[in-house]
C-alpha cells in the first residue's frame, strides 16, 4: 500500500559542500504480518516482539511506516500501545539503513517522521512518546552511535525534546535471592486508597525523571492516580504479589510493585517513603519483591530506572540486577 501523496524525487536542500541531493523512495505500511521478515532487515533490539506484537494488537498495520527503494528497506518507523489502548503509546522503533549517507539519512528519517505526525501521531490528544532501547555500551558502538545521534537529532528537529536516559537491568537465579532485611516484614496493601496514599506520598523528592515531568503539571495525588489507572491495574498478575514493607513497630516504610506486563517478570516500582529514607530499607524491598517474583517461577526479572537516580541504580546493582541494555526517552508537549 503506498500513502496518499507518495515520495519521490525529494530535495533535500543543501548537501555537503553545497550540493543538492535528492533520491527516489517510496514510503508505505506494511501490507499484512507476511511483510515482518521485509520489516525486519533493518536490526533493532525489538526485532523479535513485532510480529506477536502485531497479531496481539500492541502494533497495528496502520502505525507502521516502511521507506523502501528498489524493493530494498532503506528506513522504517513504527508506533505501540497496550493492547485495547485507542491511541499509540510508545513511539519505540525508528531505523535508517546505516549504508546510507549522513544527508539520506537525514531526507529519509525526516519524511517517515511526516508520513507518521500527519497520520497518527498529529490526531492524538497526548503524542506516544519515543523510546530507544539500545546497548549497554552504545556510545562506544560507532554504528549504534552515530544512528542514535542522528535520530535524535531529527526528533529535536521535529520539536521533541530529551527527557532522560535509563538503565535497562535484569535478574537471573544465578545471581541468587538478596538477603532478607530482618527489620522489615511484609504484607499486602489493605486497599486501592492505602495504595494510592503511600504512592503519592512516595514522590515526595522522587529522583525519577518521568515523575518529576509529571508533577510540574499536577498533583501528586494525581500523579500517583494516573499511574494506578494507565499501569497498575493493567497487570493481570496477582495483586497479592504487591507488598507494603513495615517496620517492628507495624508502621509502613515502603512498598514494591511485582508484576508480570506483555512480555516479562517485572519490578515495576519500588519506593521508600520520604522519612524512611537512608536507612537502608530499600535492599530489604527490593530483595522481597525479587523473591515474589522468584517463587512465581520467574526465568528472569527486568526493571529500570534512569542514570541519574544513583541510590536505586546502586540498590538494583547490590540486588544481583545487571544493565543489559539502556533506553532513551523523548518526548513532545
Amino acid at each position: 500500500m503506498v500513502l496518499t501523496d507518495p515520495i519521490g524525487c525529494r530535495d533535500a536542500g543543501s548537501g555537503i559542500g553545497g550540493r543538492r541531493m535528492s533520491i527516489a523512495f517510496d514510503i508505505r505500511h506494511l501490507s499484512g504480518t507476511h511483510e515482518v521478515e521485509l520489516f525486519n532487515r533493518l536490526p533493532y533490539a525489538l526485532n523479535h516482539e513485532i510480529a506477536d506484537d502485531l497479531e496481539q494488537g500492541r502494533r497495528r498495520l496502520e502505525w507502521t511506516w516502511l521507506a523502501i527503494r528498489d524493493d530494498r528497506l532503506i528506513g522504517r518507523l513504527a508506533l505501540w500501545s497496550p493492547s485495547g489502548s485507542t491511541d499509540a503509546t510508545q513511539f519505540d522503533v525508528f531505523d535508517l539503513d546505516d549504508a546510507l549517507s549522513d544527508d539520506e539519512q537525514r531526507e529519509i528519517g525526516a519524511a517517515l517522521l511526516e508520513a507518521a505526525h500527519t497520520q497518527v501521531i498529529a490526531g492524538q490528544a497526548t503524542p506516544p512518546e519515543f523510546a530507544r532501547y539500545l546497548a549497554a555500551d552504545w556510545r562506544e558502538r560507532p554504528a549504534e552511535r552515530r544512528a542514535t545521534e542522528t535520530i535524535m537529532a531529527l526528533l529535536e528537529s521535529s520539536g521533541a525534546r530529551f527527557v532522560v536516559e535509563r538503565l535497562r537491568l535484569q535478574w537471573e537465579p544465578k545471581a541468587g535471592l538478596p538477603t532478607p532485611d530482618p527489620r522489615l516484614d511484609f504484607r499486602g496493601f489493605e486497599s486501592d486508597d492505602e495504595l494510592l496514599d503511600l504512592t503519592t506520598r512516595a514522590l515526595a523528592g522522587t529522583l525519577d525523571a518521568h515523575s518529576r515531568g509529571e508533577l510540574g503539571q499536577a498533583s501528586p495525588r494525581d500523579v500517583a492516580r494516573a499511574q494506578f489507572d494507565e499501569e497498575f491495574a493493567r497487570y493481570s498478575t496477582p495483586r497479592e504479589w504487591w507488598r507494603v514493607a513495615v517496620d517492628g513497630a507495624g508502621e509502613a516504610v515502603g512498598f514494591v510493585f511485582p508484576a508480570r506486563n506483555s512480555y516479562h517478570h517485572i519490578i515495576a516500582y519500588v519506593g521508600v517513603l520520604p522519612e524512611h529514607r537512608g536507612n537502608g530499607f530499600i535492599d530489604g524491598i527490593l530483595g522481597e519483591g525479587t523473591r515474589v517474583l522468584a517463587e512465581a517461577g520467574a526465568p528472569h526479572i527486568r526493571a529500570s530506572t534512569d542514570v541519574g537516580n544513583l541510590p536505586m541504580a546502586n540498590a538494583f546493582a547490590r540486588a544481583g540486577y545487571g544493565t543489559f541494555q539502556r533506553l532513551i526517552n523523548m518526548e513532545w508537549d
